[in-house]
């Protein structure tokens, strides 16, 4: 997934594991699939979970040892594909959900990827610009035995940008002897980035939105929002989807939230986050809440944009809203997603809600490697065709098996990657 801003838990208890939550969302396709018992046990399992410990000498001259993981879930249909996110929460398991849910989400849309992801546990508001390179270059060195163009390739995350990348890229460059700019994605446009990247997995929120509401027979401008999350993710969001006639009524970030119900004038509220890095205090407020309280406002839509677990058995019977559009990774428990089913709650699950940016990051590693660049509107344009044609074929597979869209998503994926290993057989 691209950047977020990360938001409080919805609910006081533990949260739920990320892996877990991911094996049995597997589970649940396979049985519907009726995949044999060998091919569940190769799928199910990451094929490779990569953990470093490496120094980063700190501005005042102490040395502080971080953790990181790399971890690749799936190679069958093409290289590694899947983002760097730091967080302070950063986990094994949550790593290895997130490389089983990128398996997923290339293989929904078709793009000829396995899943993979990476982390490193630390908290960037803490660190220097220098130290947050120091990490970045050292961390991209260690995982550089797995890591490249034709085997993995990194992109942004939680607390990850456009720079984290460059660093990145410069860095195995230089232990390369010349640029490798296909190496990782979500890069400046001076080094080989692409147009519409940063605005990718919103605009692709904005699509399958509008999917869901042409299938329940909704007109946008009588549509309320809102969206849990403000970072590059939600405020993208924010942005198209008002342009569409979407009424946003609730935003919030780390700090906590703002509510209209009259909706809000999102240009102006994107100027006052941009420059005072929060939406709390925009003048445009009628009513401050909290993250998880903006789950349970009386709104038509909302879009889950932080991190994992904010739907749980502890909340799910209390949200109003009659559509959950998943721009974040996992927010949706599995005891959760079976009250919105029972509710009649749509759920447009994470693995084709929020791979807008993953097909852009596709794009850009194309682009790379041919050298050629195409200009925005083709970028846009292929991004609507794959994201819609996704969409309407979850949709029918979800109609067929009598299921959610999530369970939907899942047998196309699981059945294009077993399809796949069947097909290539097992080596030796």
């Amino acid at each position: 997934m691209a950047n977020s801003v990360m938001a409080t838990p919805a609910a006081s208890v533990a949260p739920a594991n990320p892996y877990v939550t991911a094996q049995r969302q597997f589970d649940q396709a396979a049985s519907l699939l009726e995949l044999d018992p060998g091919m569940r046990a190769v799928l199910r399992q990451v094929r490779r979970e990569f953990t470093v410990n490496f120094p980063v000498r700190m501005d005042d001259g102490s040395i502080h040892v971080f953790t990181g993981y790399r971890v690749q879930h799936n190679l069958t249909r093409g290289p590694a594909k899947g983002g760097i996110r730091y967080h302070p929460q950063v986990s094994l398991d949550e790593v290895k959900a997130l490389s089983m849910w990128m398996t997923w989400k290339c293989a929904v849309t078709n793009l000829p990827y396995g899943g993979a992801k990476g982390g490193v546990i630390c908290d960037p508001s803490q660190l220097s610009q220098r130290e947050l390179e120091n990490l970045t270059r050292r961390f991209a060195s260690e995982i550089s035995l797995l890591i490249g163009p034709e085997s993995d390739i990194p992109a942004p995350d939680v607390n990850t940008n456009q720079q984290t990348m460059a660093w990145i890229m410069d860095t195995i460059s230089m232990e390369k002897g010349y640029s490798v700019p296909a190496t990782v994605t979500g890069k400046p446009l001076s080094i080989g980035g692409s147009q519409g990247r940063p605005a990718a997995t919103g605009r692709g929120v904005l699509v399958v939105t509008l999917g869901a509401c042409r299938r329940l027979g909704w007109n946008p401008s009588e549509c309320s929002v809102a969206i849990q999350g403000f970072g590059n993710v939600g405020s993208v969001s924010a942005e198209l989807l008002d342009a569409e006639g979407f009424k946003v009524v609730a935003v919030s970030d780390v700090f906590g939230g703002i509510y209209n119900k009259d909706g809000f004038d999102v240009p102006a509220l994107l100027q006052h986050q941009a420059k005072h890095g929060r939406v709390a205090g925009f003048a445009g407020a009628k009513e401050e809440i909290s993250n998880s309280a903006l789950l349970e406002l009386p709104v038509t839509i909302l879009v889950p944009a932080a991190l994992e677990n904010q739907f749980s058995m502890e909340n799910a019977a209390r949200v109003q809203a009659k559509l959950i559009v998943e721009a974040a990774n996992g927010p949706t428990t599995p005891e959760a997603d079976d009250i919105f089913h029972q509710r009649g709650i749509v759920v447009v699950p994470d693995i084709l809600a929020n791979a807008g940016g993953v097909t852009v990051s596709y794009f850009e590693w194309v682009q790379d490697l041919q050298s050629f660049f195409w200009e925005e509107e083709e970028i846009n344009s292929r991004l609507t065709r794959i994201m819609e044609r996704a969409y309407q074929q979850i949709d029918d597979l979800a109609q067929e098996h009598h299921t959610t869209l999530r369970m939907g998503a899942y047998c196309l994926a699981v059945k294009r990657v077993a399809d796949a290993t069947a097909v290539r057989g097992i080596y030796p």
